[in-house]
């Protein structure tokens, strides 16, 4: 089970997610978010976590080109494009950034193919991303999602287990769930987490 702690404020939080065997952190540049950071926090997140993770920049309000040259010039493994970008935007950024994630909502009424923008990874979020809010995953059963596909929105230590046995995503997402306040991770719930995340998974072998 693959598991990205998202949404990251401080360096110190990247030791907390890499020592709970995390596979991926997120951060955070979009203007309305209360999890956003600047350019040089940016920075000095993506080497804290010195390669040992991915690093993923996530963006949904600027041009996708412009994202790719930020993720490329802080130094991030990967760009997640969230919300409304086009098959163009992603072509145009892959030229920057080759490693593209598309994060989406079934509001959106999205193609559900993964790769199907040139993406490697495909992110399923709630309708409303970052609000902590459930959704319902009900709908997923029918809809025959397959491959590098993440699962996001509302996730918690208490119901990832759940929610990984419902749908059996190959990985999954989770900001909010593991805050004591927007934007301030609690470290022992993102280790939490991990271990809750990575014993679903394993059951699911």
């Amino acid at each position: 089970m693959y598991v990205k702690v998202c949404g990251l404020t401080d360096p110190a939080t990247v030791d907390v997610a890499v020592d709970a065997g995390a596979d991926a952190i997120g951060v955070v540049m979009n203007q309305t978010s209360s999890r956003a950071v600047d350019a040089d926090t940016a920075r000095t997140i993506v080497e804290r976590a010195a390669g040992r993770v991915d690093t993923v920049l996530v963006v949904n309000d600027m041009p996708a080109v412009d994202a790719a040259r930020i993720a490329a010039d802080l130094g991030f493994s990967v760009l997640q494009l969230h919300g409304s970008y086009t098959a163009d935007d992603f072509t145009a950024a892959s030229a920057t950034a080759p490693r593209l994630w598309r994060a989406t909502s079934l509001a959106n009424d999205p193609p559900l193919q993964v790769g199907a923008y040139g993406e490697e990874s495909l992110l399923l979020d709630a309708p409303r991303p970052g609000s902590g809010e459930r959704w319902d995953l009900s709908v997923l059963a029918d809809l025959g999602v397959s491959g590098h596909w993440l699962l996001a929105g509302g996730l918690s230590p208490t119901n990832v287990a759940d929610a990984v046995g419902q749908v059996h995503p190959w990985g999954v997402d989770v900001s909010s769930g593991v805050e004591c306040s927007p934007g301030v991770k609690d470290h022992a719930k993102v280790r939490a987490f991990v271990e809750a995340a990575r014993r679903a998974g394993t059951s699911l072998t």
